[in-house]
């Protein structure tokens, strides 16, 4: 049973929307961002950590019988166990759940944008390129979801927030887990939930689940995205359950212009009536989505900059970040700088005070001192890195010139930025930095027991 159509069946009392709460909790209302059938989200100010959050509120229980409070409660509880557990760059944060007895609410990250719903109509559609990037982007993400034993289990339009800025996704965020089956839980946990479009069969079978369903789900959502309508539609509940069961859906190719086979085919092998059928797991599903990006096979938009997708799967490959996570690495990719040098471009000259340093993504750079060359520096390594690890001002001083002698790109930091970055993402970072440093250091001794060798 889909759960939408469950809940509009509880009907909230004539007028309770109307008043706005000066405050919940602790936390100063500062505008209503939404509503359903159960629930209010509010725009909010937390004083204490000086920022803005959203706070779903559930609608008073004198609005209900005991059995929808009951429903609603179980609905809140859900969400209330995953508080401070999902802290990856895709996922809306869960701050705080306050068990209210008449209206419990949670406490979450603000994100100031809309809901993919808005892009599901042929009028809106965004660009093939950016649909690849957020399916990626969601599947990395419901991956991480997966290593924590849940399955989201109402992957849809409406519960994907976007930050957009002059037409280009910037963001995606998946939201709303008070229906996600929490597999390491002993709690008795409600089944056929979700919403029905987007359903997979054995979701509406009430079958045993695993991660798969949200893959089918996801891709039900890209599907929507490209074509300007879900996979199956119908004129009733029972006809489109009979349609999700047994029909294939229609080829995007015949649906929307410009959409490659190979999308075509990877959307159809998701959307497949039986989870063996479907990509084994979520880490192989979004590979082979950023392959689509790395081969060009989806047409590229109008902005021709590197995706984020890219930058991912580029930082997965170079040495220097090989004990990064998932998480980890987006934010390196969200955070750093990405540069561009060309030949002959100088990183630093000797007398100079650092303010950056650099993990080199592409291409070659070379050390020289007093015109001598005395280091050469590929893709994964590092340069400048004093400017971080210095204890004395005087170490930040460049001895040496550091020059582009083939073309290349450079993720950049300074000191400060660095320690805006999340304690483990630190951690990591100075682990790296050690291994360059005994690198370097084992270089010298060697150059030193083989003075005639080239460094």
């Amino acid at each position: 049973m889909d759960m939408n159509d469950f809940i509009t069946q509880i009907a909230p009392l004539e007028g309770d929307t109307t008043a706005m709460p000066d405050r919940i909790g602790g936390y100063a209302v500062r505008g209503r961002l939404g509503e359903g059938a159960t629930s209010e989200v509010f725009l909010a100010f937390d004083d204490f950590h000086e920022r803005p959050v959203a706070i779903k509120r559930a609608r008073r229980a004198a609005v209900f019988d005991a059995a929808e409070v009951r429903f609603r409660d179980h609905f809140f509880a859900a969400e209330a166990a995953l508080v401070g557990q999902l802290n990856h760059p895709n996922i809306v944060q869960i701050y705080d759940a306050v068990d209210d007895p008449l209206a419990p609410y949670l406490v979450m990250e603000y994100v100031p944008g809309t809901t993919l719903k808005d892009y599901c109509r042929p009028e809106s559609l965004l660009s093939l390129e950016q649909i690849v990037e957020v399916g990626f982007k969601c599947a990395m993400a419901l991956g991480f979801v997966a290593r924590h034993g849940l399955i989201h289990r109402d992957v849809k339009p409406a519960n994907l927030l976007a930050v957009v800025e002059d037409g280009q996704v910037l963001e995606v965020k998946i939201t709303d887990f008070g229906s996600a089956l929490n597999l390491n839980s002993d709690r008795t946990q409600v089944v056929r939930v979700g919403s029905l479009p987007y359903m997979s069969p054995e979701q509406l079978d009430g079958a045993t689940l695993d991660s798969r369903a949200d893959q089918y789900s996801l891709a039900a959502v890209l599907y929507h995205l490209i074509a300007g309508r879900p996979p199956f539609e119908a004129p009733n509940q029972s006809a489109l359950m009979n349609r999700i069961y047994h029909d294939r859906a229609p080829s995007l190719t015949t649906l929307r212009g410009g959409v490659p086979p190979a999308l075509d085919a990877l959307l159809q092998r998701a959307l497949a009536k039986t989870r063996l059928e479907r990509f084994p797991d979520w880490d192989n599903f979004a590979q082979e989505l950023a392959a689509m990006i790395a081969r060009r096979e989806v047409p590229r938009g109008a902005t021709h900059d590197v995706l984020d997708s890219e930058r991912f799967n580029l930082l997965r490959t170079l040495e220097f970040f090989k004990d990064f996570g998932d998480v980890e690495l987006w934010e390196v990719v969200h955070r750093a700088r990405w540069q561009r040098h060309e030949l002959g471009d100088a990183l630093y000259r000797k007398g100079q005070v650092g303010s950056t340093f650099h993990i080199i993504a592409s291409g070659r750079i070379e050390v020289f001192r007093d015109g001598h060359r005395v280091a050469l520096l590929g893709a994964g390594t590092s340069v400048g890195e004093m400017m971080y690890l210095a204890p004395s001002p005087d170490l930040r001083i460049h001895s040496a010139d550091v020059i582009v002698t083939d073309p290349a790109t450079t993720i950049s930091f300074t000191p400060e930025l660095l320690e805006q970055l999340n304690p483990a993402t630190r951690h990591l970072f100075d682990a790296a930095f050690i291994r360059v440093l005994v690198r370097r250091l084992h270089a010298a001794h060697q150059a030193m027991q083989h003075p005639r060798r080239i460094v």
